[in-house]
């Protein structure tokens, strides 16, 4: 009895003593936010072959994007708050299990409502997913590969951006859209398997360790990780969102796809960077990614008709924003310390209304003061962020870590 006890607690604690990346398991984590992302972001570009599909127009049909979103939005802090009990892998099965499920559904849907609440309950299985991914790849290592941990574990978001969507697209316009979802769905089963077989599991947050959510909201670090995330996805979104109207005024209409490919692979390169340096070099690499982009904005601002500044520009945003996800996950979740995925939930929950946001003030800045204003308002929001993480020097982003 004894013996099996001691057993028990040795494999609920799996403390890491390798130090070599357990690349099989972490390559799944990666897989599931290839998937999520690629679920989330692929009707954008099947909207007209989905309006048609449904019988709906090309508007409506874009509301399978808000509502995975709004799911997302909603279920990101109060699910992770109701189970950070349970052990990991049987939780992160079942959201992988919700995006086996939805886009099946979504598949084979020819009603519009049904599609629409598939989609918002695919969203939940994100905001849940989401709020764990992190801190599950940081429990797979010891304390100096924590952060390179978490860079492969997210390097499934800028492959679904820059080669996942494009190639969706494309195989929508060759065998349909609903084969694109049932290629996902077929995705996530292999993925089952794949977690079940190389991913280890791990107890969820000891009872006598959870605190409340607005004890986590205060602790020190956590609010100025959650300000720079705020303002730096919120930059971001704004010029990525309206990036089509932004190129077309600079006489960049024929080469949207040559920049948007350019800022897929410089934000590749910007991962690897990340992933090579954040375990010594965290705050130095916030620090520099804000400024860099700052100036890229500013740039951007004074000669936005040349072609070459516009492909420098693009290059260095992608180089500094496609880390960005991996450096405020883990500032957040060193902050947090035992309560890391409900602070991971606060940060899917910031992001998304900073992605809502950016196409809303991007928006009102179109109507008001033009696209041209879009490289000032940028500049302002990255020096608020630079600034915030520039004085978190304690907590947020410790100097000490450099």
């Amino acid at each position: 009895m004894s013996r099996n006890t001691t057993s028990t607690r040795q494999s609920d604690s799996n403390t890491p003593s390798s130090e070599r990346l357990p690349w099989a398991g972490l390559l799944a984590l990666a897989m599931t936010g290839f998937i999520c992302i690629l679920t989330e972001t692929i009707p954008a570009g099947l909207l007209l072959q989905i309006g048609e599909g449904l019988g709906v127009s090309e508007a409506l049909a874009g509301q399978l994007v808000t509502l995975y979103a709004l799911g997302s939005l909603l279920a990101a802090i109060p699910l992770t708050t109701a189970t950070r009990g349970w052990r990991r892998r049987p939780l992160l099965l079942m959201c992988i299990l919700g995006f086996l499920v939805f886009n099946t559904v979504t598949t084979l849907s020819s009603d519009y409502t049904m599609t629409l609440a598939a989609r918002f309950f695919a969203g939940v299985s994100a905001g849940v997913l989401w709020g764990m991914l992190a801190g599950y790849a940081r429990r797979m290592v010891p304390d100096s590969l924590k952060g390179r941990a978490m860079a492969v574990a997210m390097v499934g978001t800028p492959l679904a951006l820059a080669l996942g969507i494009p190639a969706g697209t494309l195989l929508g316009d060759l065998v349909g859209w609903r084969a694109v979802f049932g290629i996902m769905s077929l995705l996530a089963l292999i993925l089952v398997a794949w977690v079940l077989w190389k991913l280890p599991d791990y107890p969820g947050e000891a009872a006598d360790k959870r605190l409340p959510l607005q004890k986590v909201f205060v602790t020190l670090g956590v609010r100025p990780v959650l300000f720079v995330v705020l303002a730096w996805v919120l930059a971001h979104n704004i010029l990525y969102t309206y990036i089509a109207p932004y190129l077309a005024q600079a006489g960049f209409t024929q080469r949207i796809d040559l920049v948007l490919l350019i800022f897929g692979i410089t934000a590749l390169v910007g991962i690897w960077i990340i992933g090579v340096l954040i375990d010594r070099k965290l705050r130095p690499l916030v620090l520099i990614s804000l400024a860099a982009f700052a100036l890229a904005s500013v740039a951007l601002g004074i000669s936005s008709s040349q072609p070459v500044v516009i492909y420098l520009v693009v290059a260095v945003w992608g180089l500094t924003f496609g880390g960005a996800a991996t450096l405020l996950q883990t500032a957040v979740a060193e902050a947090a310390g035992e309560s890391a995925d409900v602070a991971q939930s606060m940060l899917v929950t910031v992001w998304n209304l900073a992605i809502g946001g950016g196409g809303v003030m991007g928006g009102i800045l179109i109507e008001t003061l033009g696209v041209g204003s879009f490289p000032w308002a940028l500049f302002i929001l990255l020096i608020f962020a630079l600034l915030v993480a520039w004085r978190a020097r304690e907590h947020g982003f410790p100097s000490k870590r450099c």
